[in-house]
């Protein structure tokens, strides 16, 4: 599956509707964000329907940002029914990242 981009107006319903959601909050001027991108995209190819893989730009969704309390970016929020159940900041190799997914499907 590919990555999503979410909007304050969509966010909801589409981690709703997944078992298991990690977003990742990012802009476009961060460099530590573009330093993550391939890791992001590498692992939406790789738990293809299983997961929903999700970016938000804090610039252009300062609301979601607030709502989830982002305060550094890039921020990972991993989600299980709608519901924040972990997270990650910073740049981290993508196996920080998978091993929370293997966990929770």
């Amino acid at each position: 599956m590919a990555i999503k981009h979410l909007t304050t107006a969509e966010f909801d319903a589409a981690v709703d509707a997944a078992p298991l959601a990690m977003v990742d909050f990012w802009a476009a001027w961060c460099g530590p964000c573009k330093m993550l991108s391939p890791a992001v995209e590498e692992l939406a190819e790789q738990y293809g329907d299983k997961v929903l893989v999700g970016k938000v730009n804090v610039d252009e969704e300062p609301d979601l940002a607030r709502r989830f309390g982002v305060m550094s970016i890039p921020t990972v929020v991993f989600l299980k029914n709608g519901r924040e159940f972990d997270r990650k900041v910073g740049v981290m190799p993508p196996d920080a990242f998978s091993a929370v997914l293997d966990e929770n499907l």
